[in-house]
């Protein structure tokens, strides 16, 4: 359809339209919108030497993040690695470390701004990199989600219960509403206090890993779970479909967890007699029925390294991750495998790279804070009391 074609019909580009076109930006989005400086070429052949003497000058003052999804080439630079809440938990640890430089995305660095002292600095390397689950929950959708639950008359029944890929509105959303935060570690543990408190449940921002938890591990059936659209109207659901349901799961998913399909399971195991199948639980729920094994990022760590020698794996969680542990095992003769033929990195997570990195070092190094991640007060102090709520969980 032409320009003059859409004036004639009197259409008008939607917010999000604009947005993909470039024309328009969302500060509040997950997804950052601009990279300053001038970042060094991706064929300098002197990035790693810059990198470790930027880092080396900075010494104490400065203390790296490596989320075990993220490239090789940064992850050499990594103080510690781990997943989003173990790091942010590092973070807080080290009191004595001025910038606190995050090779993750942008929820993660949020929280870990949120537990750490207001003297630290917490430092994104690309604002770009953002995490699309995390973005399919934004604060106004889910106030709007809270009404249409108090209109149905069940908000007085329910708790959020917020995963900790989601941004900080949302986590102080749930800290202020009464409910914690889970990790893929503790859901099982989260969700149990939570129907200790209520009737139901609101389980945000992704569905796998909320009905994966209420059907596998606290016994409940796919029939005690809806599944809130924000894009429709009243979410999709009526008011008697929110009365009857036990788990109200918001849409959203993982965009990497959510490539594996069944047949990625039949496949592999049809290649690969004898394999062991380990997944993520941010995959479908018909993914995770048919695999061996299901577990968190360090829990696939910690499978591994217990698992005999010989033994063969297939792995459905990020790419870069399961790379790293098939080096890491291959010497002590086991097979890792990645789940699905296609090629799947968490792209955001890729827009780390060492260039920024090295670019960051270096302006922190010459006394130039860039790229720093600040949770206001009042948000920081409703998701704090969230993820206190979750430290205390049983």
């Amino acid at each position: 359809m032409t320009t003059a074609q859409t004036q004639e019909l009197d259409v008008q580009p939607t917010p999000l339209a604009l947005l993909l076109l470039g024309r328009e930006a969302d500060p509040r989005s997950e997804r950052g919108v601009e990279c300053p400086g001038d970042l060094p070429s991706p064929s300098d052949p002197d990035l790693v030497a810059r990198a470790r003497a930027a880092k080396e000058k900075l010494g104490d003052k400065v203390f790296v993040l490596g989320h075990h999804y993220q490239r090789d080439e940064v992850i050499q630079f990594a103080d510690v690695t781990g997943d989003s809440f173990k790091l942010a938990r590092d973070a807080a640890a080290r009191p004595e470390a001025e910038y606190i430089v995050f090779c993750g995305v942008h929820f993660m660095a949020e929280s870990a701004d949120i537990l750490t002292s207001d003297d630290q600095k917490v430092v994104l390397p690309d604002l770009a990199a953002g995490c699309s689950m995390a973005d399919m929950a934004t604060a106004e959708q889910v106030a709007e989600c809270w009404d249409v639950l108090t209109e149905a008359g069940v908000a007085e029944q329910v708790v959020p219960v917020s995963y900790m890929n989601s941004s900080a509105d949302i986590k102080a959303f749930t800290g202020k509403h009464g409910g914690t935060i889970c990790t893929s570690s503790n859901a099982e543990r989260a969700l149990n206090w939570a129907f200790e408190q209520c009737e139901k449940v609101l389980f945000l921002p992704d569905q796998h890993l909320g009905r994966n938890t209420a059907v596998r591990d606290l016994g409940m059936s796919l029939e005690d779970c809806v599944v809130y659209n924000p894009h429709r109207p009243n979410g999709g659901l009526s008011a008697e479909e929110l009365r009857a349901a036990k788990m109200i799961l918001w849409r959203g998913h993982c965009s990497v967890h959510g490539r594996f399909s069944l047949d990625s399971v039949d496949d592999v195991r049809e290649r690969i007699p004898g394999v062991n199948v380990l997944v993520h639980p941010e995959c479908k729920h018909e993914v995770v029925a048919a695999a061996d094994q299901v577990g968190s990022t360090e829990y696939i760590i910690k499978a591994l390294e217990a698992a005999p020698a010989g033994s063969k794996w297939a792995i459905g969680t990020e790419l870069n991750l399961v790379r790293r542990l098939a080096n890491r095992f291959a010497a002590e003769d086991k097979e890792v495998v990645f789940l699905d033929k296609t090629v799947c990195f968490c792209s955001t997570m890729n827009r780390i790279d060492l260039p920024h990195l090295v670019w960051t070092l270096e302006s922190l190094a010459e006394g130039t804070l860039v790229n720093r991640i600040e949770v206001d007060r009042e948000t920081e102090a409703f998701a704090k009391l969230a993820l206190e709520r979750m430290l205390a969980l049983p």
